[in-house]
This record gives C-alpha cells, structure tokens and sequence, in this order.
C-alpha cells in the first residue's frame, strides 16, 4: 500500500504494480502457450512475425535478441520461457523502442544540401530571452551535442572598434567575445554528427574587423573550414561531400554602419501559455494572411511594424550590394564565403527567381514568409529545390519562443530557425523531426517536394490520403522513479491522461485524448487512437503527450515527445518521454502499439 498524510489523516492507495494492462495481458494470454502462462522461443517468433511485423529472418533474430535479453535480467521461468512480467520488461526495454536504435544515418546524402531539412538555430549564442539574457558559447555547445547544423553569430564591434563580440544587437544582452564561440564550435561541431556544421553570420562590421574576421576563422578552423573553389556555384554540395567541414554563409562584404539603439522598439509578446499554443492545422492562420494581403510583398509590408532584428537584416540588406565592390582588402573575408546570402529585392518573384547557373541563400522573416506562402506557395517549393531559404522568428518573440516549423518545411523550407531556449510545443517539433536519419541533422525532404512539377501545398488544400495509421496508447511508467512522492499531488498519486495526435501538412493535423486514470504512478489507458489518415505521411510528426488532472489549478506536465511517422516501427513499442527542454527523463516512458493500413483497407476501421 502506498499512504499520503492529508491533515491528520492518513489516505490508502494500492501500491504501483509491474503487471501488464488489461490489453497488453490479452496479448500476452494469446500467444502464451496454453496452460504454462509462459511465452515459448516459437510463440514468441510468431508474436514477431503477426504484431510487430518482423521477417522470418528478422523474427529469428529478435527472438534471440529477446531470450537474451530475458535470460540477462533473469526473467525466463525455468528457462522454459517468459512470464507476463518479463513479456513486459522486455517490451518496455530500450530494444523495443518505436525507433530502431540500430538504424542510425540509412538516407542517401550524396545530393546537394538544398534537398535536406537542415537543424537551423536562431541566435544561437543566447542563454534566454532576446531582449536581456547573456550572450555565451554554452548554448552553442549544447545545441551542436543536439544534433544542430545550422549556428548562427551576430557579430558587432566592441566598444574600442579593436575586436569583434557577439551580441544581440541593440539591445540589453551581454557579449560573449567571438574567439570564444569558433573555439567552442571547433571542438564540438561533429560530437554528435560528421555532418558539415553551416556557420551563418550577421556582420555589422567595418572592413578592418572583417579582415580580423577572416583571420580568426582561418587560424581556428584550419583544414575544417570549407572553402569555394569559385564565387558562385552552379549546384550546392552534399553533406557527404562536405564531411567534417565547417560552412560559413552570409551577405557579401559591406562596410560598417552606425545603427540607433532599438532597444525602446520591442514589442510585447503574446501570451501563449506554458507549453507553448497548440498546434493547429494553419487553415486558420492562411485565411487570415490572404484577408489582410492584397498579393504585393514589398520592404514596407516586410517593416511595417518590425522590431529590432527585422530591421537590422533590411539594413544590411540594403547596404550589401552598395559595398560589395569594395576592392582587394575584402577578398580573403569574401573567399571564406562558401554561401552567399542574396539581397532582397522585397518583390516575391525576384526574391524567389531560380538562377539556372548558380545557387544562392534568402532569408525571410517569419511574417513576410506567412505572405509569400499565400500568394506565391509554389515560387517557394520551386525555388528551395535548388536553394536554400531561411526563415526565422519575428522580432516581437521576446521570450525566445518559437513559430510551428511546419509552415516551412510544408513548402521545401530547409533552415527553418529555432530558438533553442525557447522550449514548447513548436521546438518539440523541431526536435522531433531531427530524430530522423539518425538524428545527424539532416533529413531529405520528401520526393513530393523535388519534383519538377510539385503537387499543390496550399495550406487549405485537401491531399489524398496514402496510408492510416492506428495508435493504441497501453500504459505507462517511470513516474515513479523520477519523481517526488508528492511532486504531481500532496494528497494522492497522480492523475494521469494521455494527448496523442499528428502533426503534419493541414489534412494529416490532429490530437486527442484519453480518459484520465485515477490516482496510478503506472496508469493503464488501452485507449486506440483512430485509425489518423495521413496524405503526407513522409512529413508527419507523432505527437505524444502526458499531463496530470488537477480540478484546481493548470493541469502538470509529465513528458512529451515527438517522433517522425515515417520511421515507427509498427508493433507494439516503448516510447521515451523527455522533459520541456527535450531532454529524456531517465525512467519515464508509455507501451504504444502503432499499426498502418493502405488508405482503402477496411480493417483499419475494425
């Protein structure tokens, strides 16, 4: 028995058991063999083969993988085969999880980068919120351990004009010297992934600091940093071919000029709750777009409004093509530029016009992208088959929140940037998406995306449906371990539910929810989900949610995770949860079984 103190009372709850669920044991009894209760090395293949869809091949070896597994933890009864409560321990395991641990990088990156969705940080040197937080390497390192590819550096004079420091620009964020982020970003870039770390820069410099620029770049990264054999490319090169390299992208070289302080300009930021508002499936957000735009996209619609960095990107826009014949004493900063950054012009065709003999970089700011999509959705799949766009946050996100990445990615988008301190329910996504491909950073866009005559991805469109899948949410466990008796309710275990949905391209977005399960550190649900049609599975987000009932105050969050449909493994799975920053919670997971039916099949209504 499990007891809470309430005043001078003592409450009774039974105690957190390690039996399966009702439906998990159902499983279990139908395979077992017959009166024993236990689960033979043939059973336990045909289980393979029927529920998680093993090959023979693969069956024979999952079931020694199995048996070992078994025999190691002690769970095998007699060595005659395993008991309800070893069938369970072993479906919980690591081994089981709904993405294959083994499978590591298996899609083909020898084609151009522009084909891949790129992991793109925003500001990738602030410790919290855009207006006042400290500027550090630290958030740099723990971004590139995350699997990050894209760091982007804000670069400006220190107050002698004598060196170069990293910063927010006007504003009250504290400087971190730049020879600090490139030695950080030197010796962590390939922890985690071989894949070239692209170093994106906003200078504010005059040419003397560029040169110093060029000249640390050089001495730091040495052999590691990528340079052009010409000026313009004719086609980007692979993350195979760009293995262990560093990438540096921006504008052409420009002179330094004096910027106003902006810090009075910053707007406040809409409340969107704890975790961030819900993903919704964007038809709304497009209605509204086409309302208030006549089509035009032009500076005046790009700055109505902007804060700070919006601002500062149209300045050094402008600037660029003015400076960019500065002579000689350019040339090696401009060398070292393996991605030039194209000026705006703020007219959407030219922006986004596709230069059959070179490639380029644009950047786009949240809200001008949310335009160009309405009115010119397939100039932007178009232009991202060959080049590279960026999007990023508005100005006014002051709190480092976040825009749902799924705007971007819909239309071919590869850097789309997060605030990687800004955690919640759009950078969840993010995370989720870069699980994919081994979590090495880059993950190809879906052939729909690249082929000559894209399919039409209006937001509002409705796409076929390719394939349904059925989500059934068994239980879960972990709780227990990770946290304080009292920490979700002082007078009782926890109230736990479960949301489960996807996330996707307009048609495939949905969530739901299961009933709550009073009073259970180990609650059991065996609530199915759907069957969800999915038209665009191979862009298709698994969103999984726990939080804990609370009739008096905001529900509790306990865990979350998000994880790329296209790579379950169907069958019956342990699925980790990790905490608000993404990180994984050391015990926490549930028992889910994913099941995908074609689009006709009847049985996936049964």
């Amino acid at each position: 028995m499990t007891t809470y103190r309430v005043c001078c009372f003592l409450r009774r709850f039974r105690a957190a058991s390690n039996e399966p669920s009702e439906a998990v044991g159902d499983v279990f009894r139908a395979y077992a063999d017959g009166g024993g209760g236990l689960l033979g090395e043939e059973a336990l293949r045909r289980f393979l083969r029927e529920v998680q869809r093993e090959t023979d091949a693969g069956a024979d070896a999952a079931a020694k993988e199995v048996v070992a597994f078994a025999a190691e933890h002690r769970l095998l009864s007699k060595g005659r085969g395993l008991t309800a409560e070893g069938f369970l321990r072993w479906l919980f395991s690591d081994a089981n999880a709904a993405l294959d641990p083994r499978r590591g990088v298996y899609q083909d990156m020898g084609l151009p980068l522009s084909h891949y969705f790129i992991y793109t940080g925003h500001n990738s040197y602030l410790t919290g919120n855009q207006l006042s937080s400290g500027c550090s390497e630290r958030p740099i390192v723990k971004a590139l351990h995350d699997g990050v590819r894209v760091i982007e550096l804000d670069l400006w004079p220190n107050a002698a004009k004598d060196d170069v420091e990293v910063l927010h620009g006007r504003t009250w964020t504290s400087p971190v010297e730049l020879i600090r982020c490139l030695e950080a970003i030197k010796e962590h870039a390939f922890a985690t992934s071989p894949y070239p770390v692209i170093l994106t820069l906003e200078d504010h410099l005059n040419r003397d600091l560029q040169a110093k620029v060029a000249k640390m770049l050089k001495e730091t990264f040495g052999e590691m940093l990528y340079v052009s054999e010409s000026e313009h490319m004719a086609e980007f090169p692979s993350p195979d071919e760009l293995k262990g390299k560093i990438v540096i992208s921006t504008k052409a070289p420009k002179e330094y000029f004096q910027t106003k302080s902006s810090k009075d300009a910053a707007a406040t930021e809409e409340e969107e709750g704890v975790w961030g508002e819900e993903i919704t499936d964007d038809k709304a957000t497009a209605r509204q777009m086409s309302e208030q735009s006549s089509g035009k996209y032009t500076a005046d619609e790009e700055t109505a409004g902007a804060g700070a960095e919006d601002e500062m990107e149209v300045e050094a826009e402008a600037e660029a093509e003015k400076k960019s014949r500065q002579g000689t004493e350019d040339n090696e900063y401009r060398r070292l530029i393996a991605i030039q950054l194209t000026r705006r012009k703020h007219d959407i065709e030219q922006d986004l016009r596709v230069d059959p003999d070179k490639v380029t970089r644009v950047s786009l700011g949240e809200k001008a992208f949310e335009k160009a999509i309405v009115s010119h959705g397939d100039h932007v799949v178009r232009f991202t088959q060959r080049n590279l766009l960026r999007i990023f946050p508005r100005s006014t996100r002051i709190t480092s929140s976040n825009y749902n990445p799924l705007m971007g990615w819909r239309y071919g988008v590869q850097m789309v940037a997060a605030n990687m301190q800004g955690h919640g329910r759009k950078l969840w996504l993010t995370q989720g998406m870069f699980r994919a491909n081994g979590g090495c950073g880059y993950v190809k866009k879906p052939d729909a995306l690249m082929r000559s005559k894209p399919l039409d991805f209006d937001p509002r469109a409705e796409l076929p449906v390719k394939t349904r899948l059925r989500v059934t949410v068994y239980m879960g466990d972990g709780w227990r371990f990770d946290f304080r008796k009292t920490h979700f309710d002082r007078c009782s275990p926890p109230d736990f539910y479960a949301r489960v949905g996807v996330a996707g391209v307009p048609a495939d977005t949905r969530m739901e929810q299961t009933r709550v399960a009073m009073d259970s550190w180990v609650p059991a649900w065996d609530h199915e989900f759907g069957p969800f049609p999915l038209a665009m599975p191979e862009l298709a987000l698994l969103r999984v949610e726990v939080h804990e009932s609370d009739n008096h105050q905001k529900d509790e969050f306990g865990g979350q995770t998000c994880l790329p449909v296209w790579e379950l493994r169907p069958g019956i799975r342990s699925v980790r949860l990790s905490d608000h920053k993404g990180q994984p919670l050391p015990s926490v997971k549930l028992l889910m079984r994913f099941d995908f039916f074609p689009a006709s099949d009847s049985n996936s209504t049964q």
